[in-house]
């Protein structure tokens, strides 16, 4: 795109009013002129990961993520939290080290990532901040063998499941490669044609070569 990530946005956003989307950002959508309302949500983290795709640094991804982030989730934890997650897809694609994936995210941004799935699940609840769902998604993909493993391990947390397994499976395929064919396909049967040709471009572009992106 152009990098005006607020129109982007707002445009796509309006084009599919009934996503499931929060009260506040649902206003945001409906504004003729939308500014930033110092959200810490999930949101901000859910919907950053092609950044660490479409970028090739650190520096680069950590600041185009705040740009993605502050157009509604201005908050400093709603920042934080889609620098970790873009940073953690950024990782996984270009060291595929789970260490060191580790190591940054506990540096940089202070989570806690020395619990299990199993540690967390008896006493996880519904939490839709960033500090309340980014460092358990991380923790789904690190103790993870495949991408739909860090799926299952993310919705079995419960809570806020499609926006931790949103970022936990972000992450995953960065590290362990293309998605397979059985999943694509179920997505594809449900996803809006032009989000499908969307993502499909996006893929081509950033994802790998033509064979490895050949989804259609």
């Amino acid at each position: 795109t152009d990098g005006d990530y607020r129109r982007w946005v707002w445009e796509i956003g309006r084009r599919f009013p009934h996503a499931g989307y929060g009260g506040t950002f649902i206003r945001w959508l409906h504004a003729s002129a939308p500014e930033p309302y110092n959200s810490w949500g999930n949101g901000s983290a859910m919907r950053v990961s092609p950044v660490g795709w479409a970028f090739d640094s650190v520096d680069e991804v950590l600041g185009e993520a705040a740009r993605t982030a502050e157009i509604s989730h201005n908050h400093p934890e709603g920042i934080k939290g889609a620098q970790a997650a873009a940073l953690a897809v950024f990782l996984a694609r270009t060291t595929r080290d789970k260490g060191l994936i580790k190591k940054e995210i506990i540096a940089r941004f202070g989570y806690d990532l020395d619990r299990t799935v199993e540690e967390i699940r008896p006493f996880y609840s519904f939490d839709v901040s960033c500090q309340g769902t980014v460092p358990e998604a991380v923790i789904a993909f690190l103790a993870a063998h495949s991408y739909e493993d860090a799926v299952r391990n993310a919705i079995s947390l419960g809570g806020d499941s499609d926006t931790l397994a949103c970022i936990a499976g972000a992450i995953a395929e960065a590290f362990y490669g293309p998605v397979a064919p059985n999943i694509l396909v179920k997505v594809k049967a449900i996803l809006p044609k032009d989000l499908w040709l969307t993502t499909e471009r996006f893929r081509r572009r950033y994802g790998g070569d033509a064979e490895e992106c050949d989804y259609v």
